[in-house]
């Protein structure tokens, strides 16, 4: 759980940087640096989220396609249900 809600922070921080570069220096550099870093986050919230949850739990999965803010959106619904959070043979999941 901790890896999924750095990678999400880091997804919604660094769309957040991309979009406010977009709209006003369009400094390339920032760009170059935070597309991959962004791409890559969003990669690993994908991955981070199909790892954790349990395979009925697609409610939870088609969260983490959403780009930008999926990430949070998963941790959301996990807050939520944390039923759908996958566990080891006597373990409590941790939030």
């Amino acid at each position: 759980m901790r890896a999924l809600r750095i990678a999400a922070a880091v997804e919604a921080a660094s769309i957040l940087i991309l979009f406010v570069n977009l709209f006003t220096a369009h400094v390339k550099v920032i760009t170059s640096l935070g597309g991959p870093v962004h791409g890559s986050a969003y990669l690993v919230v994908i991955a981070m989220t199909f790892a954790s949850t349990v395979a009925g739990s697609t409610g939870v999965r088609w969260r983490a396609f959403v780009p930008g803010v999926g990430g949070m959106l998963v941790l959301h619904q996990l807050n939520r249900h944390p039923e759908t959070l996958k566990t080891t043979a006597g373990s409590v999941p941790q939030g």
